[in-house]
């Protein structure tokens, strides 16, 4: 049996134990249920509000006497604001350490004092979290779900209205008290808790944005509208624009692209603490109405559920849907990652394996554009790749008589068909080496110059080597896909040249991954789902846009990243003033890469002709145009069940076009009665201008 001695020193060890904090979501939901800010906290505890945010996300823990006052605010806390299902406490000196310090009476006076300002030119600072039913413009039931991180506790994005109003994600409503663009920043960063977490362990997180109605721009001094002879997402606020200069005189700073639609408001990187806030300006054209049609229109609430939801299932937007694309390839293969110095012992940025790197790579010759400094400043002259989507229209001649009397003509649109290449695509990672003569290898990235005039292709269906479906007429430069399909057709293939990578990778896939994931979860939510059969998935597809305008807004800002992230990589010089060498901005990211862009074209169009080939050999039947990702079909009915091949048991045909949700499955893009006869055919009767889709994929701009 143990002694007292014993037993008296055992009750001392725990006595003597630091204080045990609830865990870290614990202590942010006390602290929120307080209606305290992590600025405020750290004020009182004598800290940073770093040091609050790594307490409250479990990076680190204090110590005392920190520790001791942090407790005793926690346990106060826990006592007036019980979690759901969990009785108050009687006491909060039951529950409290015995021993008490000035910093822990400090801290619970300041946890019931009133709320310091945060930005003193704009009064007191007001963070009130309220429920969708009181504000002035609620949103709809469905949501975006809100922020799982504490240190985000109201989620990615906020839109701000002339009253004050910022609503956020959730349904949400926060207090702005701020008048100009400046106290909105601090603001921001300091009281909003918007944010959101990185996509990766080697990113960093997504800088709040916070998108602004015509009405609170006119508040903070901005102008409802930018008005010139340009395209508005190119106007910028001139420099000497009190705005401007007001933001300059607080030591922010504005990227190169100045204040537009989209301007990123920051401050140099101190330590791990980034600054960094995005503005977006609905009267500016911030979100353009192709890409997400109907969005600018709608109430405060409603586009921040849009927003909200997109930012959830893709990334916080960081400018056009083009840009976003792009930065969700970078948010997912973070180009550095933390390595340990050898010599020092630090841990400093390290190329992480996979990704492009941090610094830009020129590509070969031929990848180029014709403007290119590589171009140019060489005196190239040896052709340029043609990898780009189909655009053709089979020749009248080499229509039959029954194609010419069946009454509809039919398209066909492949899901994100670009989306569907860049799944397990393999390209290149490192620099273009330049080969003579070299032996053809399907599985290395690259552009290969090869004579494929020999290759025989039926007439009625396009080539599959260039995008007007005409047969090639000599030696000329493909990517690796497109050779490939040539051996694939049983041809012999001797290249010429090559410029190939010698490091390779599936750059794409986690961007492909996370977008085919938002693009079905979406169209779920829009009632078309997969387990739907092919009638029923046509009947949802023809009401999916009017179930929910603004679910159907995020649906077609999903497309539209796919199609403009894949063309911001070979972004074409902007404005009248560039001249043919220069480089422009675009050449400065690593990601400026029309190789990759070539590769996933040449892939989505390999793909449409494997299954145009498929469905003659199936069906017998041969498309009358081929346009981008949508194929034209005469067909005897208005559906294409009419024409498309399904075995006995009913069930799709596998290798021909399918019907579903799932990106690279087609669905119906038009139905258009024919009408016509051969004479009509030879008045100039083009179907693919008649047929609605076809969705390009083009170099995009800023």
């Amino acid at each position: 049996m143990a002694s007292e001695e014993e037993l008296f020193a055992s009750v001392d060890a725990l006595l003597n134990e630091e204080p045990h904090l609830p865990p870290p979501a614990e202590r942010a939901r006390l602290r929120e249920a307080a209606g305290i800010t992590q600025a405020r906290l750290a004020t009182a505890l004598k800290t940073t509000t770093q040091s609050v945010k790594n307490w409250e996300n479990g990076r680190s823990e204090p110590k005392s006497p920190r520790l001791d006052a942090y407790q005793r605010l926690l346990n106060g806390w826990a006592a007036k604001y019980p979690a759901p299902g969990v009785a108050p406490t009687a006491s909060v000196a039951a529950t409290a350490p015995a021993a008490s310090t000035e910093l822990a009476a400090s801290a619970v006076e300041t946890a019931h004092a009133p709320q310091a300002p945060a930005v003193p030119a704009a009064g007191p600072a007001r963070l009130v979290a309220r429920p969708a039913a009181a504000a002035r413009r609620p949103a709809p039931q469905k949501a975006a779900k809100p922020a799982a991180d504490p240190r985000f506790p109201h989620g990615p994005l906020a839109v701000l209205d002339g009253d004050g109003s910022a609503y956020g994600t959730g349904g949400i409503v926060l207090d702005c008290p701020a008048t100009s663009v400046v106290e909105l920043v601090e603001w921001t960063l300091k009281e909003s808790g918007l944010g959101a977490p990185r996509l990766h362990r080697n990113g960093k997180d997504s800088d709040p944005l916070i998108v602004l109605t015509a009405a609170a721009a006119v508040k903070l001094g901005l102008p409802e509208r930018l008005e010139g002879h340009e395209q508005r997402r190119s106007l910028r606020l001139a420099e000497d624009h009190p705005v401007v200069k007001q933001v300059v005189k607080a030591k922010w700073r504005l990227t190169q692209r100045g204040f537009g639609p989209w301007a990123r408001i920051y401050r140099k990187v101190q330590g791990r603490e980034r600054q960094c806030v995005q503005l977006a300006i609905l009267s500016w054209d911030a979100l353009d109405e192709r890409s997400w049609p109907g969005v600018a229109e709608m109430e405060p609430a409603d586009v921040a559920r849009v927003l909200g939801i997109y930012a959830q299932r893709v990334i916080t937007p960081r400018g056009s849907t083009a840009v976003s694309g792009l930065e969700l390839m970078t948010a997912l293969r973070p180009p550095t990652r933390a390595v340990q110095d050898p010599q020092t012992g630090n841990w400093v940025p390290g190329h992480n394996p996979g990704s492009l790197g941090t610094e830009p790579m020129d590509p070969a010759p031929p990848e180029a554009t014709p403007e290119h400094p590589v171009v140019v400043n060489s005196g190239w002259s040896g052709g340029f790749l043609n990898e780009e989507a189909y655009q053709w229209v089979r020749d009248v001649s080499l229509l039959n008589d029954e194609e010419c009397t069946l009454p509809y003509a039919v398209g066909l649109d492949l899901n994100t068909a670009f989306l569907a290449a860049a799944a397990r695509l393999v390209v290149g990672l490192s620099e273009p080496d330049h080969f003579h003569a070299p032996t053809f290898n399907p599985k290395i990235p690259g552009s290969w110059l090869v004579d494929l005039s020999h290759v025989e292709v039926d007439p009625r269906l396009p080539s599959p080597f260039t995008p007007d479906g005409t047969r090639p007429t000599g030696p000329a430069w493909y990517q690796t896909h497109t050779v490939a399909y040539a051996q694939e057709l049983g041809y012999n293939v001797a290249p010429l040249e090559a410029y190939l990578r010698r490091e390779t990778g599936a750059y794409l896939d986690p961007w492909h991954d996370r977008l085919k994931n938002a693009y079905v979860d979406t169209l779920a939510d829009l009632g078309v789902t997969k387990d739907l059969d092919d009638r029923a998935f046509l009947a949802a597809m023809e009401q999916h846009k009017d179930a929910d305008p603004a679910m159907a807004a995020v649906l077609a800002a999903i497309k539209a990243t796919v199609k403009g992230g894949i063309g911001k990589l070979r972004e074409r010089p902007q404005g009248k003033k560039y001249k043919e060498g220069e480089r422009w901005p675009a050449l400065q990211r690593p990601t400026w890469r029309p190789d990759i862009r070539a590769a996933v074209i040449s892939k989505a169009r390999i793909n449409m002709h494997r299954k145009l080939r498929n469905m003659a050999t199936m069906t017998g039947l041969y498309p009358l145009a081929v346009l981008s990702d949508c194929v034209v079909y005469p067909s005897p009915g208005d559906s294409p069940l009419d024409f498309l091949p399904y075995a006995a048991s009913g069930k799709p045909q596998p290798g021909a076009f399918r019907l579903g949700p799932t990106p690279g499955l087609a669905k119906l893009e038009g139905v258009q009665t024919m009408l016509w006869a051969v004479d009509l055919m030879e008045q100039g009767y083009n179907p693919a201008r008649h047929i609605k889709g076809g969705d390009a994929v083009h170099d995009e701009g800023e």
